[in-house]
């Protein structure tokens, strides 16, 4: 089907009265992408996504309806070798190469192409958030700011742009890091409340029994952020946060309100680039997912 012909014809939303949020995690998300490639493969269609940090890349995965991107973006694509390293680290490009990974491979033809036309096709609205430096408030961007597929991917790197790891990102005049350091924690909860939702289903990137331990700031950390001191508080909060978003959630689990996505082998940290160890993850995943499509569908009404 034609670009044109797909614009269209706008697809469908079949979950309605349910949000999806999308915890981050950097390469954590091998595993829980999986989820979202399930959710594409098996039609389900939420209205409302919203994602924070590797959170908002799925996002955007799975607006595009794109199950094969979904899988690369957190598997196969570690070992581009533009991907990063202590070299593009050093050359300020970001240990994580953040503007080839999430800007420069969207093209067709490209490592990652991206399938704009099927994202302008879907009716489903999403929240992608990040830090803004000097402030230390949360910026959540929606479709009404995208007008071409740049807004979107320059938006996606934001939320996800790790404090030394990755060059924070200007937008509209403002510098941003990654959401992870609002006042959630890293969970788009607070966007999907503020859209009108009262039931969730969150895919989180840590165990059921994961409690974040306190921060520890360096006196590096603050004397390369001396300019921010809102963003090293981010830092400092944090866990705090973190650990607060959980509670909240699990307490909306016991109502009956929220399906938490727990991983139950998770053997990676957010920044893993060993590809048989990321494959080993997502296979995880899948069959986890698997385990759980019934529940999750007959949470949603599916």
């Amino acid at each position: 089907m034609s670009d044109a012909s797909r614009q269209s014809s706008p697809l469908k939303s079949n979950v309605h009265d349910t949000a999806l949020v999308i915890e981050g995690g950097g390469m954590r998300a091998s595993y829980t992408s999986a989820v979202i490639s399930m959710f594409i493969r098996e039609g389900i269609w939420f209205d409302w996504v919203g994602g924070i940090s590797a959170g908002s890349s799925c996002v955007a995965n799975y607006l595009s309806r794109d199950e094969w991107r979904t899988r690369q973006s957190f598997v196969d694509f570690a070992a581009d070798p533009n991907f990063g390293n202590m070299r593009t680290w050093l050359q300020g490009k970001g240990l994580f190469s953040s503007e080839y990974i999430y800007e420069q491979t969207a093209a067709p033809g490209k490592a990652l192409p991206y399938d704009y036309a099927t994202y302008l096709a879907n009716p489903a609205d999403f929240a992608v958030g990040a830090f803004e430096m000097r402030s230390g408030r949360t910026q959540y961007w929606s479709r009404s700011d995208i007008t071409e597929l740049h807004d979107l991917l320059v938006r996606v790197r934001a939320s996800s742009s790790l404090p030394l790891l990755m060059p924070p990102v200007e937008i509209d005049g403002e510098v941003f890091v990654d959401g992870a350091l609002g006042p959630t924690g890293g969970f788009a909860i607070d966007a999907a409340k503020a859209a009108g939702y009262e039931k969730f289903l969150v895919v989180m990137t840590r165990p059921r029994d994961y409690v974040k331990p306190p921060a520890k700031v360096t006196s590096f950390y603050r004397s390369t952020f001396r300019k921010y001191p809102a963003m090293v508080n981010g830092i400092l909060q944090r866990p705090r946060r973190y650990n607060h978003t959980r509670a909240e959630l699990f307490d909306l689990e016991a109502e009956g309100r929220a399906y938490l996505f727990t991983p139950d082998n998770l053997g990676v940290s957010n920044s893993e680039t060993n590809v048989r160890k990321l494959r080993q993850q997502y296979a995880l995943g899948e069959a986890q997912a698997s385990r759980e499509l019934d529940a999750m569908r007959a949470f949603v009404g599916l």
